[in-house]
């Protein structure tokens, strides 16, 4: 079986780190390693960690040596991994049991070294284990296949679904800015040619951002996003006010689901 390497960045996460990293450790899929880093957490994120790492070998925690970012803090993670697939989970939300089984298998028949899936999505306050959740109807729906054209106008891939092979793309890091660094990197493996491809069915749950966060701020693709085009694509402006278009469009869209 192939050794999944799982990253996932904590800061201050001690309320939902519990489920996050059991829904990881209780994959069908058992030949995995969950490398986590935590990023300067204030509260009690490191300790709980500690006592899961020894509950379970395969739970792999170091503490940054101070806070730079979920950027960061996924590459020293990535830095240390040692398995075939680089998976990604962030540490509120959570992956269903079969999710690893499921997508390796549609991995190896998908043609491409980069596969997502499709996710629900609750609200801030969910609580409860991964086993249990009940599905709730809230899904976003992945598409079959998506170019870097498609991509430029809306990113298609829950960081909470993606997984790369690293025997054909070799180490892929971050790059290091302070949002939507994984959509940056999804947009340089797929610059050269390389299509995404989606199992469709709904295998991990979002949990939504807080009213008044960043992250549920609609307008938010704009700054992020421009970033990205303008400094890491090397779009011009033209291109990059068209793709931001219909970035914002899509991401309004989405925050109804």
């Amino acid at each position: 079986m192939p050794l999944v390497s799982v990253v996932m960045p904590v800061h201050n996460a001690a309320a939902t780190l519990g489920p996050s990293v059991r829904s990881v450790l209780t994959q069908t899929h058992t030949d995995l390693e969950l490398l986590i880093t935590d990023d300067a957490s204030s509260d009690d994120s490191m300790d709980l960690l500690t006592e899961l790492a020894r509950q379970d070998e395969r739970v792999l925690p170091e503490a940054a040596a101070r806070q730079g970012g979920a950027a960061r803090a996924r590459n020293l993670a990535i830095e240390r991994a040692q398995g075939d697939f680089i998976a990604l989970l962030d540490s509120d939300d959570l992956w269903l049991p079969t999710k690893l089984e499921k997508q390796l298998a549609f991995a190896a028949t998908a043609e491409t070294p980069l596969t997502f899936t499709s996710y629900y999505k609750v609200d801030a306050l969910h609580e409860g284990e991964a086993a249990d959740f009940v599905p709730n109807g809230r899904v976003v729906w992945a598409p079959e296949h998506v170019d870097y054209s498609a991509m430029l106008v809306q990113d298609h891939i829950g960081a909470l679904t993606a997984m790369y092979d690293r025997r054909v793309l070799g180490t892929k890091l971050m790059p290091d800015m302070p949002k939507r660094q994984d959509y940056a990197l999804w947009l340089s493996i797929m610059r050269d040619g390389t299509p995404a491809r989606a199992l469709r069915e709904p295998l991990a749950v979002y949990r939504s951002q807080r009213a008044g966060s960043l992250s549920s701020n609609k307008l938010s693709p704009v700054q992020y996003n421009w970033n990205v085009y303008r400094r890491h694509e090397q779009l011009s402006v033209v291109r990059s006010t068209r793709a931001l278009v219909g970035a914002i469009w899509h991401s309004v869209r989405k925050s109804h689901i």
